[in-house]
């Protein structure tokens, strides 16, 4: 990892990795299971969990048994009435304590069984299920950025910037990408724990990377990004770096950072698919302004930064589609064109979009007619 003296600044870089590992070697009862269940807070964007020892190993979620936390410390209760309930909807492999202990997804509601305010799965779901038999496919690339614990991008000069945009994207070289160890972690962690993650790359701005997952079909895809963004902060967390979704990390001349969310129909999959194709996009046109709103936790705020027009974005005013144009709002892939089949790609959604809320508002404008 290139270094610039601030890494040992890290708590998490300074413990000694040999030692941890030690313990992690110490053989594991065989009747019992570690498993981590992992839900969304308050903000709508940050990650927490927490572990429970079990005597079995879970093989799908509804053998798992409902669970609570403190909601007041997440942003999602008074402290007066604080239990907030984990309902378990998908069961991931634990790439850090290995088999057979298990990382689950959970969903999140109040002490009266009603969704808190950012479980937006549930209403996903049943979106996903009126729209099944048209079978809608996902895929997200999720763009982020690395970062020093001083906040500013990893591997950047502390005084000035780096050299411009031009270098870096899909870059090899000491010079030219930063954290490449930290990807690499990251991308086999996820294939260990059964993710659908089908690539990475790094991206324009230095320090800046990107992961796609899918294609999912239906719910599976805010299932599998969410858990695949936890295990990034986690793998990340071992080596003392910051991982930001943050659409606009760094003011000015730089790339920002979205979730470009690849969609198609089983029509759009099929001969002449490009037909249906183009009726989604006419659909989407008429609804921008919702579409915005659900595309960053800060309904259309947070992706303000990013989506000027500049920067292969377009405006967040305006709603425009192309072939092959990273501009466009909606951007057929020239592949897509010629073989007049296959999906869209929508390249509004911010990098700290909630994937529910992206995948249940395409399905309802595309696949519902609502």
């Amino acid at each position: 990892m290139p270094g610039n003296g601030l890494l040992e600044t890290s708590p998490n870089y300074v413990i000694n990795k040999a030692v941890a590992a030690r313990f992690q070697q110490l053989p594991q009862p065989k009747d019992k299971v570690q498993v981590m269940y992992v839900w969304i807070d308050g903000t709508g964007q940050n990650l927490r969990a927490k572990s429970r020892t079990l005597d079995f190993v879970p093989t799908k979620p509804e053998e798992l048994p409902i669970w609570n936390y403190d909601g007041s410390s997440t942003y999602q209760s008074q402290g007066s009435n604080s239990d907030t309930f984990l309902y378990p909807v998908a069961i991931f492999n634990d790439p850090f304590r290995l088999a057979p202990n298990k990382l689950v997804m959970c969903e999140t509601y109040k002490h009266d069984h009603t969704p808190t305010e950012t479980n937006h799965r549930k209403a996903a779901l049943e979106v996903m299920t009126k729209a099944a038999d048209q079978k809608p496919w996902f895929g997200i690339e999720q763009e982020y950025s690395l970062l020093d614990t001083d906040g500013k991008p990893f591997g950047w000069p502390k005084t000035g910037f780096p050299g411009p945009q031009g270098p870096y994207y899909c870059g090899v070289g000491a010079d030219k990408v930063y954290g490449r160890d930290i990807v690499e972690a990251h991308y086999r962690a996820c294939l260990y724990a059964g993710i659908n993650i089908s690539g990475e790359n790094a991206e324009v701005m230095p320090a800046q990377w990107e992961f796609q997952v899918g294609p999912c079909e239906g719910i599976s895809i805010g299932d599998h990004l969410w858990m695949a963004r936890f295990i990034l902060h986690r793998v990340a967390e071992e080596f003392g770096i910051v991982v930001t979704l943050d659409p606009k990390p760094v003011p000015g001349d730089w790339n920002g950072a979205g979730a470009h969310c690849n969609f198609s129909t089983q029509t759009m999959r099929e001969n002449n698919g490009i037909i249906e194709i183009e009726k989604a996009i006419d659909k989407l046109s008429k609804q921008h302004v919702r579409h915005i709103k659900a595309y960053d936790p800060n309904q259309g705020k947070d992706n303000e930064r990013r989506l000027t027009g500049k920067h292969e974005t377009s405006s967040i005013h305006d709603f425009s589609a192309g072939v092959a144009n990273r501009g466009a709002s909606i951007r057929i892939p020239r592949g897509c064109a010629e073989e007049k089949k296959g999906y869209l790609e929508d390249r509004r959604p911010s990098s700290n979009c909630d994937p529910y809320s992206v995948s249940e508002v395409i399905v309802r404008t595309v696949c519902l007619n609502e």
